[in-house]
């Protein structure tokens, strides 16, 4: 009966540790969570991704991002100034929002990196990963590589905690709709 008892007693003891565990991880999950999107909020608001994702609005002190259209990329309805074609082969243009600029490699537009469905909002954490290790355009095999001036050559020096800390972060802004243009090539 001693025995039947012990058995008893010491099953019980390991179902309420169980449980327990159970929660003790999932908090650790949500800690780390947390600390994942404000370590990708520190990581986006120090490695410049708002100087060419984020439209800009002219004050005193010159262009400031705008906050209503945070990394929502190059306006849609943005028209480009004319420009000399020449110049742009011997320098690099931008736009007075510095979400476009034109080179030798034709016309680039900042992507809109928001959790919207015209942004990143139906990218997964793998083609987020791709692109900023591979350079390949909305992280897809296959597609053209990532136009200048997107430092991702530098980026995919980034540690993959790193890069996942990022999507995490973008996935928790607003979304906003926004269809970038498509990149222009040379010439056109």
């Amino acid at each position: 009966m001693k025995t039947n008892l012990s058995i008893v007693v010491l099953a019980a003891l390991n179902l309420s540790g169980c449980g327990k565990a159970e929660k003790t991880v999932a908090l650790e999950d949500q800690k780390m969570q947390t600390i994942s999107v404000e370590r990708g909020e520190y990581l986006v608001k120090t490695i410049g991704c708002t100087d060419c994702h984020s439209p800009k609005v002219m004050t005193d002190h010159g262009p400031i991002p705008d906050k209503d259209r945070f990394l929502s990329g190059h306006p849609s309805d943005d028209i480009l100034p004319t420009y000399d074609p020449d110049a742009a082969q011997e320098y690099v243009l931008f736009s007075m929002g510095f979400t476009a600029a034109v080179g030798p490699w034709g016309t680039s537009f900042s992507a809109n990196l928001t959790p919207d469905p015209t942004g990143i909002g139906n990218w997964t954490q793998e083609q987020f990963l791709r692109a900023l290790k591979e350079g390949q355009w909305r992280g897809m095999e296959g597609t053209r590589k990532l136009l200048p001036p997107m430092p991702w050559e530098n980026y995919r020096e980034l540690t993959d905690d790193d890069l996942k800390s990022i999507y995490a972060y973008l996935m928790t802004i607003p979304p906003i709709e926004n269809v970038v243009p498509n990149a222009i090539p040379p010439g056109m």
